[in-house]
Order: structure tokens, then C-alpha cells, then sequence
């Protein structure tokens, strides 16, 4: 059956989405048979749904998944409130960097199909490329960048990507980037570094980056809307406007093209069912494409994240972790897979528990502080079966 959504969906529309939903309904049914989780996701719908509209956010789509299907998905809003054309399930958002989640499994497909290890050194790969400025830094591997443990400061010149200075422009001065600890002794998140992925992709494959996404991932999980890149962006007539508020109200903001330089970073763009579709395949949905051990390789924790990000404030949040493009946690006895993302114009967040066989996905073409609340959400209303 997943086979025929992947190859119609957009030729049936409606249908498909309706048919997949129907699909779902007794994996639903089973799920609900479950003591250690509360399937019953009406509370958490319309709380979601009422906060995005007391805040008027734009656009708002949102999908809840098990390995089997649809559970619920909904969209509401517009694209632009310039157009007040309103946002469908094919609507193409940024998802900024949950991008990181597809540069991580492009890097383990690398490892996966020889083409690399995960202990190859940068400086083998790219000789003239110098890191940090440690000699230390010189023992940087593929691993090190898919779990931002590279031991650089973190976020090197992402402030230069908010000036609009592209990733080809910054790469001459990764040598000038502090080297804070040695590879592997601790956690530096990244944007530009990070996007050394997409040439380790192209100098290992011979094929560009967008290229190796679509025919790897894309392609064969029928995510037929996502794209990589500024230009397939603003050539997608399916396409939600960024949106900023200001003076109290909402509008229309321009994109910035340097975040979209650093494509493993934050370059793709997909609508909510692409993007149930990617959540389902990380659940174990289509193992011809991921394999479990493949998903346990991903998802395996490699560095422990220090408190001070949205996340690590959550009340129930306990240890944190990077994995491959993945982030990693456990929230009140669970071991849930998460990230988020924002950049100009855009917030999402999605996050699966792989023992509950659930997972969610939210998309804003807005920037809005509420995305911050909607996964610990979602997993109160999963975990707290008491109340």
C-alpha cells in the first residue's frame, strides 16, 4: 500500500492522505491496547490548534505517524498572508536544520556502502583543508562532524551566514576557527562545519549533494515534494512564504540564500508528508530503504549535549545526547529522537519514540517560540497515562 501513496499521492490528492488515515486507523487501535502510553491524541490536537491560532501564526501543518501510517495530520492557515492561499499537505516548507537529520544518514549511507569510514580524517579526504587552530584538530573524522564533536567553538561563523556570507566564501578560514578541545571530547553544535558533509558526499561519490539525497532518500521513500536548495525553493509554486512578526502583527520577510549554502546544515525543503514519510522511515516503516541496523547506527548516542538549549530545558528532559544528524534524549523514562530547526521565516520540530512506535512532525512558516512547547507536549499527552 505505501508503495501506491509514494507513486500517486500527488495525482489522487485528498484521496490518498484519506485512504492512508483509514490505513492507519487499526495500527491506531492496536497502539491504544498499549497500558505504558495514551494514544488518544484529541487533547494534544486541539491544544495545538487553538495556541496556533490565539497566536495567528501563518501557516501551521502538523502529522502524527507509527511505522504503519497516518494517524492524524492537519493543516491550517496560509502560505503567505499576502495571498491567503491556504496551506495543504503538499505545502513545501523550510525545515532549516532538521536538514541535519539527511546530512547524517547521506554521511552513514557513505559509510554504508564503503565509500568511506566513519574514522576517515578530513585532512585525508581534503589535504589542502586546514581545521582549527590545535594541531589536535587535525584528527577530525567523518563521525566527529555528523555528532558535532569536532572540538571547535561552536557555531563558527554561523554569524557570518546571518550577514549573507556563503559557505564557498567562509571554507578559506576554517584554519582561523578556535580549537576549544580535542575530536571527540566535546560538544560544539554547527552550521558551516557541519555542511563539510556535502563534500565528503561529492568528492566520495563524484555526484553532488542534491543529487545523492534525492536518489538515496528522496526518491526511494517517495518524497516527491522535497528538494534541496535556494533555487528549487523559489521555483516551487507549492512553496509557504517566511514570515516575521512585527509592530503586533505578521509578515512576509525575505529569505536569506547563505543558510541555504550550507545544505546539510539547513537546505531542504519538504511539506508535511514528505516529511511523515522521512519520521516513518527513521520508526523502522521501510526497511528496504533503511535497515534496522542502519536506524540503530543512526540513532546511537555519541556525545553528551550540555544544558542550555531550548530542549535541555524541557522540566521532564533528563540526559542528553548528539547522534548521527540526530538528537537524542531521554524524557521522563523514554528514549525519544528528536530536532528542530529555525531559520528567517520558519520554526519545525519533529520527535519519535521508537518503543511507543510514534512520532510527530510540526511545520511553521513563521518564526514562533511555541514550537519550543509542542514536543514536550506531545510526549506528556503519550506518557502521561495517570492523569
Amino acid at each position: 500500500m505505501d508503495e501506491f501513496f509514494k507513486t500517486n499521492r500527488l495525482k489522487f490528492g485528498s484521496a490518498c492522505i484519506a485512504l492512508l488515515l483509514s490505513a492507519a486507523s487499526a495500527s491506531a487501535d492496536n497502539l491504544g491496547s498499549h497500558a505504558d502510553y495514551n494514544y488518544d491524541l484529541s487533547d494534544f490536537v486541539a491544544w495545538m490548534e487553538g495556541a496556533s491560532r490565539e497566536k495567528e501564526i501563518p501557516g501551521v501543518a502538523l502529522a502524527i505517524v507509527s511505522r504503519e501510517g497516518i494517524m492524524h495530520m492537519q493543516t491550517w492557515g496560509v502560505r503567505s498572508i499576502d495571498t491567503r492561499e491556504a496551506v495543504h499537505t503538499d505545502s513545501v516548507f523550510r525545515i532549516a536544520s532538521m536538514s541535519k537529520t539527511f546530512a547524517g544518514a547521506s554521511a552513514a549511507l557513505l559509510v554504508d556502502q564503503n565509500y568511506q569510514s566513519w574514522d576517515t580524517k578530513l585532512t585525508d579526504l581534503f589535504p589542502s583543508m586546514n581545521l582549527g587552530t590545535r594541531r589536535s584538530s587535525s584528527g577530525i573524522t567523518l563521525k566527529h562532524v555528523v555528532s558535532h564533536s569536532t572540538g571547535l567553538m561552536p557555531h563558527s561563523y554561523s554569524n557570518l551566514l546571518d550577514d549573507g556570507v556563503s559557505y564557498d566564501r567562509i571554507k578559506p578560514s576554517f584554519s582561523k576557527i578556535p580549537t576549544v578541545c580535542k575530536p571527540g571530547e566535546c560538544y560544539g553544535y554547527q552550521n558551516v562545519v557541519f555542511s563539510i558533509i556535502a563534500d565528503v558526499v561529492e568528492q566520495s561519490t563524484g555526484e553532488s549533494y542534491e543529487k545523492f539525497i534525492y536518489d538515496q532518500i528522496f526518491r526511494p521513500l517517495g518524497m516527491i515534494t522535497a528538494s534541496v536548495g535556494l533555487e528549487a525553493y523559489l521555483e516551487n509554486d507549492e512553496a509557504t512564504q517566511p514570515h516575521r512578526r512585527s509592530r503586533g502583527a505578521w509578515h512576509t520577510t525575505s529569505t536569506n540564500p547563505a543558510y541555504y549554502s550550507v545544505a546539510p546544515a539547513s537546505g531542504i525543503n519538504a511539506s508535511i508528508f514528505d516529511m511523515s514519510m522521512w519520521v516513518r522511515a527513521n520508526l523502522g516503516a521501510f526497511p528496504e530503504v533503511l535497515s534496522p541496523d542502519f536506524l540503530s547506527q543512526l540513532h546511537e548516542p555519541i556525545i553528551a549535549t550540555p544544558r542550555g538549549n531550548y530542549f535541555n530545558r524541557w522540566s521532564g528532559l533528563e540526559k542528553a545526547y548528539y547522534a548521527t544528524g540526530w538528537r537524542v534524549f531521554d524524557y521522563k523514562g523514554q528514549r525519544v529522537i528528536h530536532h528542530g530547526g529555525g531559520v528567517r521565516g520558519y520554526r519545525s520540530e519533529m520527535a519519535f519514540v521508537p518503543e511507543a512506535n510514534i512520532g510527530l512532525v510540526l511545520l511553521f512558516n513563521a518564526e514562533s517560540n511555541l514550537a519550543n512547547d509542542i514536543v514536550p507536549a506531545f510526549l506528556d499527552n503519550l506518557i502521561d497515562t495517570a492523569d
